[in-house]
Parts: structure tokens; C-alpha cells; sequence
């Protein structure tokens, strides 16, 4: 089973069994639409979700206290990647670009995208020559975007006047 990773467990919340999670999506409200998750392979089902300040609030069945929430933290939460929402055109699962080929509008390979930092523009890192390279997905730097050959295009010029070399 394919599986996204959504987020990591930060802490207990309460005395209830809630978890509060630092989302790994675009929108803490994308846990809304999750009816499970897993945690290190095992299946929770969701029985509440909210969002506040950045993060989410799960409760879990099998979860029922403090106690129990306390053993969970720093886990990573996972779906299965066939019951993650769709998203609007022109956004993507972080797990469905990590480990393309990114090459230029020429068709140069520079390397393979290693990870995402999300932030408000979000910095890629990319593993070119035995090295990591930082770069913003910033608007003219990523022109295209193929999942089913995973690769992204870049503009070379603009790739180089940003990136962290």
C-alpha cells in the first residue's frame, strides 16, 4: 500500500486521548476528510477532527486518554495514498514529487528532488552531484510539472539565480 505521509504527532492535547498534529498538507483541513489514519503501519479511525493555529486535533478510536496519547508522540501519521483527497489543478502530494528527475526546459538533468520544506514559498532540496542544493518553488523557477514521467522542468536561468549552491 502507497502511503502519504500528513503529519507528525506533537503532543497530547487534554486529558481526553487528543493528539495535536503538525500537518504536512497545504491545509489543516484536509484532515477533515480523512475517516483513518495509521500510525507505524496500524489503522486509527478518525472519530473528530479540528483545526486551530496551524495544527490538527485528532481523536482516535483506541485512543481513549492522556495516557495513550502520551505513547503516540513523534509519530508520523500516514493515509493510504488511493483515499487522500483530490486536489485543485496544479498542486501536489509532496510524496508524489519526491525522488523525480529535475531538468531544465533543454532537458539537462540537475538532479533528483530529495524533499520539501514547506513554507510560504515552499524550498525544495535538491541531491545534484553528491550535494544538496536549495531552491524556492518560486513563481518562473518550476514550469512543469509531470507526474507520470516524474519530472520537474525548471527554467535554468531562473533556477540558477535562486538556488543555494
Amino acid at each position: 500500500m502507497r502511503e502519504l505521509e500528513v503529519g507528525v504527532i506533537l503532543k497530547p492535547q487534554g486529558i481526553r486521548g487528543e493528539l495535536k498534529i503538525k500537518p504536512f498538507t497545504d491545509s489543516a483541513e484536509t484532515f477533515f476528510a480523512f475517516e483513518r489514519v495509521f500510525l507505524d503501519g496500524t489503522p486509527y479511525r478518525v472519530l473528530s477532527a479540528r483545526a486551530a493555529d496551524g495544527c490538527v486535533f485528532l481523536c482516535l478510536r483506541g485512543v481513549p486518554d492522556r495516557n495513550a496519547a502520551e505513547l503516540l508522540h513523534g509519530k508520523r501519521v500516514t493515509v493510504p495514498r488511493d483515499e487522500a483527497p483530490e486536489l485543485p489543478a496544479g498542486s501536489y502530494y509532496i510524496a508524489d514529487l519526491l525522488g523525480s528527475e529535475i531538468v531544465t526546459r533543454e532537458g539537462e538533468r540537475i538532479g533528483t528532488l530529495k524533499d520539501i520544506t514547506k513554507a510560504a514559498t515552499d524550498i525544495y532540496t535538491a541531491g545534484m552531484d553528491g550535494r544538496d542544493v536549495l531552491f524556492p518553488a518560486a513563481k518562473g523557477v518550476v514550469v512543469e510539472v509531470d507526474l507520470e514521467r516524474r519530472r520537474l522542468v525548471v527554467d535554468k536561468t531562473r533556477f540558477y539565480e535562486v538556488a543555494v549552491l
